[in-house]
């Protein structure tokens, strides 16, 4: 242990030490029991990023999740097999085809979002109310830490 983390400071790589095998133990048990769902993980992000309403292009879908251009495009083929979004051609470029969520896209979405808000509940009901209010003190830090990284497409 170094001087600073004795004196009560802590490092990114001590924290990210101690923590880690509790977050990958956590999210193998939330998403086994959240598995329920037909949609993957990936497939509802997609629709989480097309939730807000603005048609993206495929190439945008696959920046933002972090995928290749292919796999973005099955992706979206399945989901739209599944009439959770529709493809629409770019008005001011026909040559452009941009990805929209549906009205039964964002039912889908809404209920695997409540689903799973349900199964962390339950795994967050089994602390006391000092270690849910601690937690619930987390949320912005947690949320910063999810808006500032960014995956960035493959090359």
């Amino acid at each position: 242990m170094s001087e600073t983390e004795s004196l009560g400071e802590k490092t990114p790589e001590a924290v990210s030490e101690s923590i880690r095998p509790a977050m990958t133990k956590l999210y193998v048990t939330y998403f086994r029991k959240a598995a329920q769902s037909a949609l993957t993980g990936p497939q509802l992000t997609i629709l989480t990023h097309l939730a807000d309403g603005i048609p993206e292009r495929i190439s945008d879908v696959a920046r933002k999740e972090g995928i290749r251009m292919p796999t973005a495009s099955n992706s979206l083929h399945q989901l739209e097999q599944r009439n959770l979004v529709e493809r629409v051609r770019d008005e001011s470029d026909r040559r452009g085809v941009f990805v929209k969520i549906t009205e039964e896209g964002l039912r889908e979405l809404t209920r695997v979002g409540d689903e799973r808000t349900q199964y962390f509940a339950e795994m967050l009901r089994t602390l006391d109310q000092d270690e849910l209010n601690l937690v619930a003190d987390l949320v912005p830090v947690i949320n910063k830490m999810a808006d500032l990284y960014s995956v960035q497409a493959p090359e």
